[in-house]
């Protein structure tokens, strides 16, 4: 199957995402690519290089622009790349979608046209973060900014599901954010939620703090949306901060080149963990179908990787393990 790609979506579209594509399509020979686009705009990036075999371009003529609301793109621009990309999953022509345009409006169509899985409420954004321990799945960070905690509760078996596929934990752990590690803690929401975890089947840590996030507590936090995307994009300046602190200190101490050619690996190696674009995108859990959802600043690099995670969603059958995991909790 292909995977139906925004070619418009992003602050770097459409030659970023074609040259991410591309540097895919490259690696992955045996998988098929589809752009989703302004034909004249995406042929003009291409520059008068011809398309790998395994990439071919499917016209949309509207652009959902990152600063329009979502309820009038959804209405008004039913020939978007998003939602064309969306349209192809549903058709059977592709399995995936990756974008890095506007996170609400990929979120709305996917859920209006894929649907949710049979049993979930509403789909969660999931983002694997570095931590202390490897990695921790992140979930949600933007997609339901309003849950309930049958939402919260079903973030947490998708999260679970992740990390059992993704990122080989056999029996994940799961943390709920809140402000304090004692169930008194938080507000009826997560309290609430709390309550839900405690007794399903899940293995369930109770609650967790924003320290624990990046200590790796738990291999699953649960949070709403609005609270976890405050948390990934402070984490994310938090990051960019702590690397120009360290280089500015090293810039102070007139190293020569032989303690440079030293350092620079080892900062390599740090800059690599904490690089937003090596994880490439968030994944939209809970629709028909894989969604990945890039960061609106991506490059090349990172719409590659994001490209890289679709396929490795696909393969890992992340979906189907939600939908036996909900069987099996009976909810």
């Amino acid at each position: 199957m292909s995977v139906a790609i925004d070619a418009m979506g992003g602050d770097n579209a459409p030659h970023d995402v074609i040259e991410g594509t591309l540097s895919a399509a490259e690696e992955l020979k045996e998988q098929s690519f589809i752009l989703v686009g302004d034909r004249v705009k995406i042929e003009g990036s291409l520059m008068g290089r011809e398309l790998p075999s395994n990439v071919r371009i499917h016209h949309a003529s509207q652009v959902v622009g990152m600063d329009e609301s979502i309820a009038m793109t959804v209405k008004e621009k039913p020939d978007s790349s998003i939602k064309v990309a969306c349209d192809l999953v549903r058709a059977g022509e592709a399995s995936s979608v990756m974008s890095a345009g506007h996170t609400g409006a990929a979120t709305v169509c996917a859920t209006l046209l894929l649907k949710t899985l049979p049993g979930i409420k509403r789909p969660g954004i999931a983002a694997v973060m570095p931590s202390l321990t490897g990695h921790v799945v992140f979930i949600d960070v933007g997609a339901n900014i309003e849950p309930k905690p049958l939402h919260l509760y079903h973030y947490g078996l998708m999260g679970s599901m992740l990390a059992r596929k993704i990122l080989n934990k056999s029996e994940p752990t799961i943390g709920l954010l809140t402000i304090g590690e004692e169930d008194s803690k938080g507000t009826g929401l997560v309290k609430e939620t709390h309550a839900l975890f405690k007794k399903s089947a899940l293995k369930f840590h109770g609650n967790v703090e924003g320290s624990d996030l990046f200590k790796g507590t738990t291999d699953v936090v649960v949070c709403d949306g609005f609270s976890g995307n405050l948390v990934l994009k402070t984490a994310e300046g938090l990051a960019k901060v702590i690397m120009k602190i360290i280089l500015d200190a090293i810039s102070a101490e007139n190293m020569d080149s032989e303690a440079m050619s030293q350092l620079f690996p080892m900062m390599m190696k740090v800059k690599k963990r904490l690089d937003y674009k090596e994880y490439g995108g968030a994944l939209l859990l809970g629709v028909r179908g894989n969604v990945v959802i890039a960061h609106g600043k991506s490059d090349s690099k990172t719409i590659a990787n994001a490209i890289r995670f679709t396929e490795t969603m696909r393969k890992a059958g992340v979906n189907e393990g939600i939908c036996e995991g909900l069987e099996d909790l009976g909810s």
